[in-house]
C-alpha cells in the first residue's frame, strides 16, 4: 500500500493533512526553531540539530540562523554546503545539492507545488525534486523553482528567479534566470 509520504516523494498528489506528514512537520519545524533559538557559542548544539533535521550532511554543514523547512529529512547536502541567513527550503521532494555550495542570504529553494485545478487544490499537493552541482553559488534572494537543476560550478545572481535548468559552468541572472554567459579562467 502506498503512503502518502511515498506519494508526496514520488512527486505526485498526496494529501498534507495525513497524521504522519503533519508529525513529520511538526519535527522539522520544532528543529528549525531550536536551531534558530542557538547562539553562535553553542556549535555543538547548532551541529547536534543539524544532523537531527538533516537527511544527509548534517555533520559538514555550515548554517547561520533562520533556517526554516518543511521536513529535512528530505535535505541531502554534500560536504561543506554553506547556507547564509533566512533561507528556506520547501522539501516535499528530495533536495540534493553537491559538495561545496554556497547560498547566499534569503535564497528560497521550493519543491512545492498545488493543482491548478481550485477543487483539488483544496486537499492535494505535489512535488518536484531541485538537484543542485558541486561548487554552486547562488547569490542572495534568488528563487529556485520546483523541478530544477542547476550544473556543477555555476553561478546564479543575487534576485534571480531560477524557472528552468541551468548547465553547468555558467553564470545565469534574472527574471527568468537564464544564461549570461560561461566561466571562464
Amino acid at each position: 500500500m502506498t503512503t502518502e509520504r511515498d506519494k508526496m516523494l514520488a512527486g505526485e498528489l498526496y494529501d498534507p493533512a495525513d497524521p504522519e506528514l503533519v508529525a513529520a512537520r511538526d519535527r522539522a519545524r520544532d528543529l528549525c526553531q531550536a536551531l534558530n533559538a542557538t547562539r553562535e557559542a553553542e556549535r555543538e548544539e547548532r551541529r547536534r540539530i543539524l544532523c537531527e533535521l538533516l537527511g544527509e550532511g548534517g555533520d559538514t554543514v555550515g548554517m547561520q540562523p533562520p533556517f526554516f523547512c518543511d521536513y529535512g529529512s528530505n535535505i541531502e547536502l554534500g560536504e561543506r554546503v554553506f547556507f547564509n541567513f533566512n533561507c528556506v527550503v520547501l522539501d516535499v521532494c528530495s533536495v540534493r545539492i553537491g559538495s561545496y555550495s554556497l547560498f547566499g542570504p534569503a535564497v528560497q529553494i521550493y519543491t512545492a507545488l498545488h493543482p491548478f485545478d481550485a477543487e483539488l487544490r483544496r486537499t492535494k499537493e505535489l512535488g518536484k525534486p531541485v538537484e543542485i552541482g558541486s561548487d554552486v553559488w547562488v547569490g542572495g534572494g534568488a528563487l529556485i523553482l520546483p523541478g530544477v537543476r542547476i550544473g556543477s560550478r555555476a553561478v546564479i545572481g543575487a534576485g534571480s528567479v531560477v524557472t528552468r535548468d541551468v548547465p553547468e559552468g555558467v553564470f545565469a541572472a534574472g527574471n527568468p534566470c537564464r544564461v549570461v554567459r560561461a566561466i571562464t579562467e
